[in-house]
């Protein structure tokens, strides 16, 4: 077996992966091969031309690496990140861009393991393989210090194998997440990669500037193939480096922590209400998605406790089930927010009135991402678990104020007859929930949404839970004026622990 030893003495590592845009803060963990060997190529061919190594031996290592992916074991990180802003010249012009730095927090002592179990190299190319690794300054960009070596001996188990399989049949549970990092192509399968894309560009109608963009991506020696740029694969039009191609790999749920797990618990007698999640993805969610993106948020704790406590042990609060007819609306509340009113959801909030007990708030101190039923994924960053008042000035949601106005539709959730209109079912659930009386109720025909006007209509207002009772499919807007000032959040009607029917103050 052939094992890597890769420590990061400044405690962070930062790489973005394949495809990605550094602003949608996603980290390449673990490194993969194919960033390991262009690695060795920076070294050799920077630090180590004119040594006593021919370039023969150098590339036969190569190959050998890139014969099968290697094994991983992954040290637990917390991820994080820093924004700033970056001077972008553009002609004559230069001008500020916010820059979302994102990184994983490893301790200094800790060691990534990178390993091949079945291969075995000679004792010469185990020399220079060290001697490349003691080389390498950093992994990833510039700010991930790293210091490698060869390890004599690793008994250890890996935790990222190259596997499909995240299903464990006997006990149902998620035993880790799929990801695809990017192995090398053999130099055989390079080759016929190569020659079948030269043949296949002069059988198409390109213009001779894209056929030579095509082939200064393809060129004939294989480790130069690996070390072609990034701008020279992209101007020539590949999604991924030809040189490489994709392997799924089963990745430990657990292993990217959030930054607010050590706060997560502190005090076994503490009961929060609240915690607030900011979103990172491309495009963010429209608020006209809301209740889909509350179903998503529940989705994802839900798996988490499961995976965390086990089925028998899921919180009711969080779950909302068994909790019998005296329970008015004291579980979770599962809302999403769009803190600057651009019309895109950039906060999500988990509200539970009737207090959050160590075991939940260890579930949502564990939540990393929401996924979509379409497979993309939401990152999530816990702000804070607290209490609802801590977040007053923070979110709208949150303030303290007579007046509240509608942000989704208002859905009733019993059936309109002639002594028991929509106005009487809003007055019944704010007695029901202890709010003050209302003094005034006033219908509005529109919400102003980043500048557009949005009806009840644009907005998404169907559980995907069938067999659910909808007396309200098209909903409608409000100012509810309280005889005090009333602290939020506010959500009623249909569907209301899930993002429809909320108000915030005005």
């Amino acid at each position: 077996m052939l094992a890597l030893a890769f420590r990061f003495p400044a405690g962070s590592y930062h790489a973005t992966p394949w495809g990605h845009h550094i602003n949608e803060a996603s980290i390449a963990w673990p490194p993969e091969s194919f960033r390991l060997i262009r690695a060795l190529l920076a070294v050799w061919f920077r630090k180590m031309q004119g040594e006593a190594h021919e370039y023969d031996e150098f590339k036969r290592l190569l190959e050998k690496l890139a014969s099968n992916p290697p094994c991983y074991y992954l040290p637990e990180g917390v991820q994080a990140h820093t924004k700033h802003y970056m001077p972008v010249i553009e002609g004559r012009n230069e001008k500020n861009k916010l820059i979302f730095d994102a990184f994983l927090r490893l301790d200094r002592d800790e060691e990534l393991v990178v390993a091949w179990p079945e291969l075995e190299v000679g004792e010469t190319s185990l020399e220079l393989l060290d001697s490349l690794l003691s080389r390498i300054g950093y992994l990833g960009r510039a700010e991930s210090w790293v210091e490698a070596s060869v390890m004599d001996d690793w008994g250890g188990e890996f935790n990222c194998v190259p596997s499909t399989d995240n299903f464990d049949p006997e006990t149902g549970e998620i035993t880790g997440e799929i990801i695809s990092l990017l192995h090398p192509l053999t130099p055989d399968a390079y080759a016929r990669l190569r020659d079948r894309t030269m043949k296949e560009i002069g059988g198409r109608d390109l213009k001779p500037a894209q056929v030579k963009k095509i082939k200064a991506s393809l060129p004939e020696d294989w480790l130069d193939a690996i070390a072609v740029e990034t701008s020279v694969i992209q101007a020539a039009g590949w999604s991924d480096p030809p040189a490489a191609r994709k392997v799924e790999y089963s990745r430990p749920m657990a292993v990217m922590k959030t930054s607010a797990i050590p706060k997560v618990v502190v005090n076994e007698q503490a009961s929060y209400s609240t915690a607030r999640f900011s979103i990172y993805g491309k495009p963010l969610p429209r608020i006209e998605d809301s209740l889909r993106v509350g179903e998503w948020l529940r989705q994802a704790v839900m798996g988490r406790a499961r995976r965390l406590l086990g089925e028998e042990k899921l919180p009711r609060l969080l779950s909302g089930h068994e909790l019998g007819k005296e329970n008015r609306h004291e579980h979770a509340f599962y809302l999403p927010e769009d803190a600057d009113g651009d019309g895109r959801i950039d906060h999500l909030v988990v509200h539970v009135p009737a207090g959050m007990d160590i075991d939940s708030q260890r579930v949502i101190g564990e939540l990393t991402r929401i996924w979509r039923r379409e497979g993309d994924e939401y990152l999530l960053l816990l702000e804070g678990i607290a209490n609802a008042d801590d977040f007053e000035g923070t979110s709208k949601l949150f303030n303290k104020s007579p007046t509240h106005l509608s942000i989704t539709p208002y859905l009733h959730p019993w059936h309109v007859k002639k002594k028991f209109t929509v106005e009487d079912q809003i007055r019944k659930e704010c007695s029901m929930r202890g709010l003050p009386e209302l003094k005034k109720l006033e219908r509005i025909k529109t919400v102003k949404v980043g500048g557009r006007p949005l009806y009840p209509l644009h907005f998404h207002r169907f559980r995907s839970k069938r067999g659910l009772t909808q007396p309200d499919r098209q909903g409608s807007f409000w100012r509810l004026t309280f005889s005090e000032p009333v602290r939020g959040p506010i959500a009623l009607g249909f569907a209301c622990h899930f993002g429809l029917g909320l108000f915030a103050a005005e």
